[in-house]
């Protein structure tokens, strides 16, 4: 038996050890309904979505700042065009003015677009009169527009929240809430990705006692290397679940496979068969090893009909 037969003895011997999967039903019927995130760049290396997610399938659009909102359009109108819902990304801080608000959302519309995500966008200074998804979802821009959602954040966010606490994020949500109430909007709260399941059930149940009624999106982080993941979980914030990371990557049997979700979704898709009402209504993927690979793994899991493929 060579090194890398050893390895993978052991690490077989230990996932056994962890005790049996979460049944395969649980997992099937928690990725009823995923969506999935792309940017331009990454879209145009696939040669037809329709070959790799199923029909009906929501797929965000990451506005990246620098951009070109004509990219973004192209985009949304090729996806549109092979018959997915689109979310294009609205990020806050990058929109100038509520003329080129108006400018990107007539141009959307003109594609078939119909819903958007809001949220502030990582750029520390606002280039114009926006700093809040709040003041996009009051400027009555989106008018026609079946769906708004909002950015949520698990594990907190130090740009609104310095002091390390969740005061401002857990006001905005409850906010966020209170605007979907007395509106007709659709709304939804689509999370920054997670790896780790305890923190998520806290802050799902935190927001139904604070009053937020608006449902969860959680947002999962795609096969990928385990490199790719911590660069990126570091980049964007992830606090208490990067540990799963750190943990995994002293692994010496876990180190030399990709990371793949299947314990944070088996033990989300577990805690939502238990508890029907818990807040979480989706699963949102981030697919940082690559848009094929993440829909690869949700087919092999169940996820390739958008419902539940089989009986338990």
């Amino acid at each position: 038996m060579n090194l890398m037969e050893k390895l993978m003895a052991l690490f077989n011997f230990r996932a056994k050890a962890q005790g049996p999967a979460a049944p395969v039903a649980q997992i099937e019927s928690f990725l009823k309904g995923f969506s999935i995130e792309v940017m331009p760049r990454t879209a145009e290396k696939v040669e037809d979505f329709r070959a790799i997610l199923p029909q009906g399938t929501r797929v965000y659009i990451a506005h990246i700042e620098g951009t070109p909102i004509e990219d973004m359009v192209a985009t949304a109108k090729r996806l549109c065009d092979e018959g997915f819902p689109v979310m294009p990304h609205f990020p806050a801080r990058i929109i100038k003015d509520k003329a080129m608000l108006t400018d990107w959302v007539s141009r959307y519309k003109d594609v078939g677009v119909r819903q958007g995500l809001m949220l502030a966008g990582g750029v520390a200074q606002p280039a114009g009169e926006f700093a809040t998804s709040m003041q996009l979802l009051e400027s009555g821009a989106f008018d026609g527009f079946d769906r708004l959602h909002v950015a949520g954040h698990p594990e907190g966010n130090k740009d609104i929240d310095p002091d390390g606490s969740d005061r401002m994020v857990m006001e905005a949500a409850r906010w966020k809430s209170a605007f979907a109430e007395r509106t007709d909007a659709r709304m939804a709260m689509t999370t920054q990705f997670c790896f780790d399941a305890a923190p998520v059930i806290d802050w799902v149940n935190r927001l139904q006692a604070e009053g937020v009624k608006l449902p969860v999106h959680i947002g999962v982080a795609g096969p990928a290397k385990l490199q790719t993941l911590i660069k990126f979980a570091i980049a964007c914030g992830v606090g208490p679940s990067l540990r799963v990371l750190q943990k995994r990557a002293m692994d010496v049997t876990k180190l030399l496979l990709p990371y793949e979700p299947t314990d944070v979704i088996a033990a989300l898709a577990a805690h939502k068969a238990a508890h029907p009402d818990f807040g979480i209504e989706q699963v949102h993927f981030f697919p940082l090893g690559g848009i094929k690979t993440n829909a690869e793994w949700v087919t092999a899991n169940g996820g390739a009909s958008g419902k539940p493929a089989r009986a338990a």
